[in-house]
């Protein structure tokens, strides 16, 4: 993956990464991501910025479901350098409605902070979302899942205690081409962390992981959730093509309450 790319002009490498220049509306998705995001917290409340830790962005949300019931548990994306969990607070809608406790958390973006520092934070915040749905009548298994570089926190969030299955959603799962594009100002990848934080080049962790992209999401991104499900072939969860979505709209699948992703992720409840 990363032999090729380097063979590549620069403006190549970069593009081969930018979602939101690869998306026309993109701008126009998430100001919807947005105002639905607003629209559901006003309709089901929740407990908003819970804090589990010392930094700005280290809070979380909880909407409660039935007692006994699973907690879906949403990461946000933006490559570890943008975004916020609060305009994605619209995916957990159909996961209300199926009945599960839901929730996000956040984390520090780069450069404030390593990936590192944003691995351990995810980590942190996923004891605390189980912490909480035990002491609100959930049963505390996580669904976990999360969305482009929330895929790959999810990856690595798998073997927490609790998380019953993963779902990465146009995931990063070899760090190694991001150190030759424009994410790595923010980023200031270590070989170290290319090593130790690449899901690809880690062993497998034995729970369920769906793999998911859309059709119409660049090249480079397949390929990232191809070989992940190559890598992980025989083993639970297996690969889901969403057709026809791009990058930001992959999201619906999940959102909605009959969403091919949400339906493929309560299955392993």
């Amino acid at each position: 993956m990363v032999d090729s790319l380097l063979a590549w002009p620069q403006a190549l490498r970069d593009a081969a990464y930018d979602n939101t220049a690869a998306v026309p509306d993109s701008a126009a998705q998430l100001a919807d991501f947005e105002a639905r995001s607003a629209a559901l917290v006003a309709r089901a409340g929740g407990h908003l910025d819970i804090r589990f830790g010392p930094a700005e962005r280290q809070v979380y949300d909880y909407f409660s479901g039935p007692a006994g019931a699973p907690t879906l548990l949403f990461i946000h994306g933006g490559y570890w350098q943008m975004r916020h969990k609060n305009t994605f607070r619209f995916v957990v809608e159909g996961a209300l409605a199926r009945g599960l406790h839901a929730a996000l958390v956040g984390y520090t973006l780069a450069p404030q902070a390593s990936l590192t520092q944003i691995v351990q934070q995810v980590q942190q915040g996923i004891a605390a979302v189980r912490a909480q749905a035990l002491a609100l009548g959930g049963s505390g298994d996580i669904l976990l899942c999360g969305w482009s570089a929330g895929g790959h926190l999810t990856a690595l969030g798998l073997a927490c205690e609790g998380v019953r299955a993963g779902l990465g959603i146009s995931g990063i799962y070899d760090l190694a081409p991001l150190q030759h594009t424009y994410l790595n100002a923010a980023l200031q990848l270590t070989a170290t962390e290319v090593r130790t934080l690449s899901p690809l080049h880690l062993p497998l962790v034995d729970k369920p992981f769906i793999t998911a992209f859309g059709t119409a999401e660049l090249p480079q991104l397949q390929a990232q959730s191809l070989a992940l499900s190559l890598l992980r072939q025989g083993c639970e969860g297996g690969l889901l093509a969403v057709d026809g979505a791009n990058h930001f709209s992959i999201l619906n699948a999940l959102a909605e309450r009959d969403g091919v992703l949400l339906d493929r992720l309560a299955a392993m409840a």
